[in-house]
């Protein structure tokens, strides 16, 4: 294989936007928003890629549009128009994500970042999760404190938050996860090149399907080339997941 498990993982994240077509895109972190510009640059040209902040910018950060925060709130979020890649301190079977702290939330181990937008992120619209090393740190049975909203928590809420509720996949450097089980349980869609069942089961602390589990997809020569040469000649993507 001559890619490397990060250029498998980018290639992975640039999946999770295929068929999405022209909505605003919110990748957090140097994968995901590699993965993002890769998926534009070949198979999804109309995705619109945002700053965080107040620009729709292109794959080599031109500014080709103006999207303040209350633009942002009042047209995209609530309309189900954005897809988001978040990470995630803790993710549950469910879905359930936690980024605000670890341990009894009235007297945390550690403080994080808060739920931030996660909540109306989950509730709103499209949101995938990037962890980029997979363990049951990660991968638990409950978290500690629910931020962003899975399945089973968004069910309880009733018919309003379920409406553009859709919590979509989850990439790691292990593999690619989704919720397409009758419960809304996580499953495995695909692994890695070169990782096993058993590693992923020992790596997750609650049980997953494998089968339907697939090898995720190489990289093309014209994918490799845009991500070693155009979008990251840095290599940037090696620092989060080593070869």
């Amino acid at each position: 294989m001559n890619a490397t498990r990060a250029e498998i993982a980018v290639v992975a994240v640039a999946e999770l936007f295929r068929g999405d077509g022209e909505i605003v895109a919110s990748p957090m972190g140097p994968i995901p928003q590699l993965g993002a510009k890769l998926a534009r640059l070949t198979f999804e040209p109309d995705l619109l890629m945002s700053d965080g902040e107040a620009y729709l910018l292109t794959t080599d950060g031109v500014v080709e549009g103006w999207q303040p925060f209350r633009k942002m709130l009042d047209t995209i979020v609530p309309h189900g128009r954005r897809h988001v890649v978040m990470g995630a301190n803790q993710v549950d079977r469910f879905g359930n994500q936690n980024i605000s702290a670890i341990g009894d939330h009235a007297r945390p181990k550690k403080q994080l970042l808060g739920v931030r937008g996660a909540p109306g992120n989950t509730v709103n619209h499209r949101t995938s999760y990037w962890v980029p090393r997979h363990s049951t740190r990660v991968f638990v049975e409950s978290v500690d404190v629910v931020s962003g909203v899975g399945y089973d928590n968004a069910a309880k809420a009733g018919p309003a938050a379920e409406k553009y509720h859709d919590v979509h996949r989850v990439v790691s450097n292990l593999g690619v996860f989704d919720f397409g089980t009758p419960d809304h349980s996580m499953r495995v869609v695909s692994l890695h090149p070169g990782v096993t069942r058993e590693e992923v089961a020992a790596a997750t602390a609650f049980g997953l399907g494998f089968s339907d589990a697939v090898t995720s997809r190489e990289p093309t020569e014209e994918e490799l080339q845009l991500i070693r040469d155009v979008l990251d000649p840095k290599g940037l993507r090696d620092k989060e997941v080593p070869a």
